[in-house]
């Protein structure tokens, strides 16, 4: 039926440290059958190295090349947008160390800031809120995102996001944010589709998220999955019953993916 499969992470393959029951098994009948798949992630707390190393701690071998995070995304939109910008980052350290490595200078010196970026940070405090305001208020300061995810879903619930730290920038420099690489943007499409070497009609996207996961499926052609294992509830979907923006698929978890395939088996 699908030739690419796209599956989100957090409240959709594990929760936190936790794997949701059956997600091995299904991405290792996925592989057997021919399938390309690949992992997606708004968050940009660890490298693709790194969530590759918890996937594969977990039960689900991964190389690197098969995850794609909001940092990936961003470093390679920096670097086709503004390949020599000075940046300022709203973040953990995983995410300033890649943005590191890929050549950028990270100062925090408002008047050499190009680009303020806010990205899901649990370090957030009132000094980088202030070095954010007066690069963008006082000296003109791009401001971009990574990804604008409310809630991050964890085992026993939900944490803050980085819609919190960009609402914070906003509520005080009167800006809105220019650019958020991250799911739903059409940049990451592009960056999962080139990766995936395949067209959207040929892929199907799984996530737990109607606003993100589900809606970048639908604006690209893609077809969507939805899995109750993380953010979204029985609830939320009826809300949006016969709408644009309800999924193709609903799964209790990701092992029901597993139906997907019947009558499916061995073909690439």
């Amino acid at each position: 039926m699908f030739k690419g499969f796209i599956f989100d992470l957090d409240g959709t393959v594990y929760l936190s440290d936790r794997l949701i029951p059956g997600a091995d098994r299904v991405i290792q009948h996925l592989r057997l059958a021919g399938k390309k798949v690949v992992f997606l992630s708004n968050k940009p707390l660890q490298t693709r190295e790194d969530y590759a190393a918890k996937l594969t701690h977990l039960g689900i071998p991964t190389q690197p090349d098969e995850v794609i995070n909001s940092t990936f995304v961003m470093v390679h939109y920096l670097k086709k947008n503004a390949p020599e910008a000075r940046l300022f980052v709203v973040g953990e350290r995983p995410f300033i160390e890649e943005l590191e490595r890929a050549g950028f200078k990270i100062t925090e010196e408002p008047k050499e800031i190009d680009y303020v970026i806010a990205a899901f940070d649990r370090t957030f405090d009132y000094r980088k809120l202030n070095i954010a305001f007066q690069a963008i208020k006082k000296f003109g300061a791009h401001f971009i995102a990574t990804n604008p995810d409310r809630t991050c879903p964890v085992e026993g619930g939900e944490i803050p996001d980085c819609a919190g730290m960009i609402a914070a920038i906003e509520a005080v420099t009167e800006k809105k944010v220019e650019v958020i690489v991250g799911k739903p943007s059409p940049i990451m499409v592009e960056t999962v589709l080139d990766v995936l070497g395949l067209n959207p009609e040929d892929c199907i996207l799984i996530g737990d998220r109607l606003e993100t996961d589900i809606r970048m499926g639908k604006e690209a052609g893609i077809a969507t999955g939805i899995v109750l294992t993380g953010v979204t509830r029985e609830e939320d979907l009826r809300k949006i019953k016969h709408t644009p923006g309800q999924p193709d698929f609903v799964f209790q978890s990701i092992a029901d993916v597993e139906h997907l395939l019947i009558g499916d088996r061995g073909t690439g």
